[in-house]
């Protein structure tokens, strides 16, 4: 399969083998390609990166050993301006390299794309900021990277980064760093990425293929009905994805507003009848039906419907919901009823984007008692 093949249908990881880093210094020196390789594929990783230049500590050899371990898409990542390069990376058994734009003017670019393509092989054409993409959807570059990374500074910042994967329509999108937990890797997908290409994380970890499947791996948990500073650290703390902050003046669970938490996590800020701007990374959208919250709500990610909050009906059951939540077509984040001793048969039912909670893990509305917590999160991932 071709590496852009690999990455068009659904949302993917793409893993990285990197001996070290310039950033963070050795990260895997004695790392063994072929058996990372093996262990992505197992994973689910839809292609690799392997880094090949030195000042990663990495050869041209790691990616043949990579070849002959898998039969992943492979894309050669390095800092190639010449056709040769090309040449090597499809000898040594690529099937896509990386390109540049810091690197390369548009003329250079332009003509590596098009011997790329003469020998089969798919482009990755890397942007950092706004200009740079503008020039990559100005060569029609099927596929374009984002990095998060600034690579003269080496600092991080993923919200320019979210902005601008938002922009690349029709074509294949990739988030490159900065990815460290399952919420970040959703945020890129929320986004419109395609994929994440995840090194560092991958290479820190005891067991690289472990971290990517648990990067991918889904639902994500939400603890709803945050109203105090001390819950949300422990929701935190307990592991959950997405911290929820209900905003309708008439629920007693309304918080004063979107609190502080690490970017490790996805705020979601619950509207009833309208929203307003809070800084949250997700909107929780209910219509106002007969002086209270519509069963189902919106979620919006930058103004845009990106999937369905599912729930019960007002203060009442519904023996088909799940079965209801199972034909809804999208992202589906189920909520209703949900508690640690349900929440399992509830995902196997449903299998949803993310799950909900709110009562099953208080002390009073509002008021989270954090054995509770932890027993959702840990019931639920």
């Amino acid at each position: 399969m071709r590496f852009a093949d690999a990455l068009r249908s659904g949302f993917g990881a793409i893993g990285e083998f990197k001996r070290r880093s310039p950033s963070a210094g050795d990260l895997r020196p004695d790392g063994d390609v072929a058996a990372v390789a093996r262990g992505y594929e197992r994973a689910g990783a839809r292609a690799m990166s392997v880094l090949v230049d030195e000042r990663f500590a990495g050869t041209w050899d790691d990616l043949r050993a990579a070849r002959a371990a898998t039969a992943m898409p492979l894309l050669a990542k390095g800092f190639f301006s010449r056709a040769e390069h090309l040449r090597t990376a499809r000898e040594a058994g690529a099937d896509a390299a990386l390109l540049l734009l810091r690197d390369l003017d548009d003329a250079t670019c332009l003509a590596l794309m098009r011997e790329a393509e003469a020998l089969g092989l798919d482009t990755l054409v890397e942007a950092h900021d706004a200009a740079e993409l503008d020039r990559a959807i100005a060569l029609d570059a099927p596929i374009v990277g984002i990095n998060a990374r600034d690579l003269s500074t080496f600092s991080v910042d993923r919200r320019p980064q979210l902005e601008l994967v938002s922009r690349i329509r029709g074509r294949i999108a990739v988030a490159e760093s900065g990815i460290a937990t399952r919420a970040q890797a959703a945020a890129a997908e929320l986004a419109g990425a395609n994929a994440v290409l995840v090194g560092s994380t991958l290479m820190r970890a005891p067991d690289p293929a472990a971290k990517l499947a648990e990067l991918l791996s889904r639902p994500l948990v939400k603890v709803c009905g945050l109203t105090r500073q001390e819950d949300v650290d422990a929701a935190v703390e307990a592991g959950a994805d997405l911290l929820g902050f209900i905003l309708s003046e008439t629920s007693p669970r309304r918080a004063a507003g979107v609190l502080d938490a690490p970017d490790t996590v996805l705020r979601v800020a619950v509207f009833v009848g309208d929203t307003e701007e809070t800084g949250a990374d997700l909107v929780q959208f209910h219509a106002r039906e007969d002086g209270h919250r519509s069963r189902d709500a919106e979620l919006l990610w930058a103004g845009n419907r990106v999937g369905t909050h599912v729930d019960l009906p007002w203060l009442e059951d519904d023996p088909t919901h799940l079965e209801r939540a199972r034909a809804v077509d999208g992202r589906v984040m189920l909520a209703g009823g949900l508690g640690p001793e349900n929440v399992r048969a509830a995902v196997a039912a449903v299998s949803p984007w993310a799950v909900d909670s709110a009562r099953s893990t208080e002390a009073a509305p509002g008021i989270k008692d954090h054995d509770r917590v932890r027993a959702w999160v840990e019931a639920a991932r």
